[in-house]
């Protein structure tokens, strides 16, 4: 018979996966809906909430799909959210975040440019997973967003790259390769750890003055690592993991962005730090 304490964490995990499972399924159903669902530019932010948030999916994601749990999530607690679609490459529908990182960068300036004169805000917060937590940066260093952004909080952000498990130090053995993944699809090549797009991204600091930033992180992430590479050093950082808060969460690289509740709350406490609740397994059905 396994000891209790052991039944006791299987038994929490399962429920923590069930809670993921089933709440989202009933809100993405909301989502399609006009009247509850994000990227609604009628709305305008309130007292409590007066930044409109912005969610950037991740390398393959796409504005909605990415989103189906954590937009309905902030839209219920009463946020003005958008999301949008970026990276695009021709003739790949669906999947998107594929193109250079840089060029995506310019695609979010010009959003949330967009989302600030609908809404009538002066800043907004940026909510990214994956590549959606690290490309908001370079939009923050070298475009100008650090005057229209108050918090970026990343889920599981690629901020200084990935060896994805060690299988990015084999691409020297296979001439050509290299080349070959940045010409087709140039943001996988961007990730990889110590290229020349993330060099020059986190030289002089891996942040800027006046945005506060979260880092939000899974033990259990199997495509940026080692997980520890996505945390941030410098002023106004918060590096988080998952399973300080909730030590029975299993989540991965995708549930934390896609299902994962305990780490919602977590955003959700990023984004308001004045009214902020501690985050526990308990927060998974909240």
């Amino acid at each position: 018979m396994l000891p209790w304490k052991r039944v006791l964490r299987h038994l929490a995990a399962l429920l923590l996966t069930a809670a993921a499972v089933t709440v989202p399924a009933t809100t993405a159903q909301a989502a399609g809906a006009p009247s509850s669902g994000w990227n609604d530019y009628s709305c305008k932010p309130s007292a409590a909430h007066p930044r409109p948030v912005v969610l950037v999916h991740g390398t393959l994601g796409n504005s909605v799909d990415n989103w189906l749990g954590l937009a309905p999530y902030l839209k219920v607690r009463g946020y003005c959210v958008f999301s949008l679609d970026y990276g695009q490459l021709e003739g790949v529908p669906f999947f998107h975040g594929l193109g250079p990182v840089e060029k995506s960068a310019g695609q979010l300036k010009s959003f949330v440019d967009k989302v600030l004169t609908a809404t009538g805000a002066a800043e907004t917060d940026v909510v990214g997973h994956s590549q959606g937590g690290m490309m908001p940066r370079y939009y923050l260093k070298f475009l100008g967003g650090a005057a229209k952004v108050n918090a970026l909080v990343g889920i599981a952000p690629s901020n200084h790259g990935t060896t994805l498990s060690g299988f990015t130090h084999l691409l020297p053995y296979f001439p050509g390769a290299a080349d070959l993944l940045a010409k087709n699809t140039p943001a996988l090549a961007d990730q990889v750890t110590g290229s020349a797009f993330l060099t020059k991204l986190n030289a002089g600091g891996d942040t800027v003055p006046g945005v506060r930033y979260t880092v939000i992180a899974t033990r259990y992430d199997e495509v940026v690592t080692p997980w520890r590479s996505q945390y941030l050093t410098g002023p106004d950082v918060r590096n988080v993991l998952l399973q300080d808060l909730c030590p029975v969460d299993l989540s991965e690289h995708v549930a934390i962005g896609l299902l994962d509740r305990v780490a919602f709350h977590e955003v959700a406490n990023a984004l308001d730090p004045a009214r902020a609740r501690p985050t526990t397994c308990a927060s998974a059905f909240e």
